[in-house]
């Protein structure tokens, strides 16, 4: 009878121990659905998390979690700060979720990591749960991180490439394959094929224009138009804003809804302010060249003389504020010096 009762407790004990695993696995089983689930809802790939979606697939799940993420953390209020470049992070870390799927929807490995993304709109908690000071921020929560500030977090350098490096910093935390990056065509087969008829139906016409000297490459006012607007870039700094991809503007930080155009220092120029000093830079040389091709014509010296005195009015405007920013930005003043005679 004694031996009878050992046997019946051990097989309550193991057929508890097996009922137990079997509850976690279906636990486990069910998560990986859900997000699999939303996965495949979501545009990329990549899950939108609130508050409580981190709770449920992260806080919540005993460690080791049988599967990873991968978090970009967003804020919709920071998209007009173009020095940030959110977006385009964004855009980047979709290319790489998107990649990732269709390199490993078939397999197992699918399953083991997801791609979310974190607003600080509607979670703000997730932020401070992951103690993010500042964007962009892209970290790994892996099966075994149970405290989340201890995640493992994307470097700045792997922001460079970016989603080229991304997907290095997910292979080397994941030890999975993301795979070369599936980036969208610039046109798609519609868009190429409507260019290509378009092409091939007006190619006729446009060489019996040119045969017929009637295209707009023989309008004088074209070249003249392209002439100054030449001029106007090479005068107002675009290929220092190209090179150092300068933003037209930037936010102010005591003020987000007032934008700052100046800054004051010759270390930095933006975009806008390089155009407000080439446009001043034009406005002189038009008058310039106003004054010694058609003023010069008129026969009415008195309109002559008028039509002088306003163009040099204006030029010498143009020229104080240039002069003003110039004083402004670098504190160096420029001081006239009259001839000695006048003395």
């Amino acid at each position: 009878m004694v031996v009878h009762k050992n046997l019946s407790l051990r097989f309550f004990f193991f057929f508890l121990i097996a009922l137990l695993f079997a509850a976690d696995s279906k636990s486990d089983s069910d998560l990986i659905n859900e997000l699999v689930s939303l996965r495949s809802a979501a545009e990329s790939g990549v899950i939108r998390l609130e508050d409580d979606d981190v709770s449920r697939y992260l806080t919540s799940v005993a460690t080791p979690r049988p599967y990873s993420l991968i978090i970009f953390f967003d804020s919709v209020q920071l998209h007009g700060r173009s020095e940030i470049r959110l977006q385009e992070f964004r855009r980047e870390f979709g290319l790489v979720s998107s990649t990732f799927i269709a390199n490993n929807n078939n397999g197992t490995n699918g399953t083991k990591l997801f791609f979310c993304e974190i607003e600080s709109t509607h979670s703000e908690a997730s932020f401070r749960r992951f103690y993010v000071e500042s964007l962009p921020h892209i970290c790994h929560v892996s099966p075994w991180t149970e405290d989340l500030t201890e995640s493992d977090q994307m470097d700045g350098g792997d922001l460079t490439g970016l989603a080229e490096t991304m997907a290095e910093f997910v292979e080397r935390q994941t030890k999975l394959t993301v795979g070369s990056i599936n980036r969208p065509p610039f046109l798609s087969k519609t868009q190429i094929g409507i260019i290509t008829a378009l092409i091939v139906i007006s190619t006729p016409i446009l060489i019996k224009k040119v045969i017929q000297g009637e295209t707009f490459l023989h309008d004088q006012r074209v070249w003249l138009c392209g002439a100054v607007l030449v001029y106007f870039f090479s005068v107002s700094g675009t290929m220092h804003n190209i090179i150092r991809d300068m933003p037209m503007y930037i936010m102010d930080h005591e003020d987000s809804y007032k934008l700052v155009v100046f800054i004051e220092g010759s270390e930095t120029q933006l975009g806008a302010e390089g155009f407000a000093v080439g446009f001043l830079y034009t406005v002189v040389g038009l008058l310039l060249g106003f004054v010694t091709n058609v003023v010069v014509r008129e026969k009415n010296l008195n309109e002559q003389r008028l039509t002088m005195i306003m163009c040099l009015l204006m030029s010498l405007w143009a020229v104080r504020k240039v002069v003003y920013l110039d004083n402004w930005k670098t504190g160096y003043a420029i001081y006239p010096y009259w001839p000695s005679s006048w003395n």
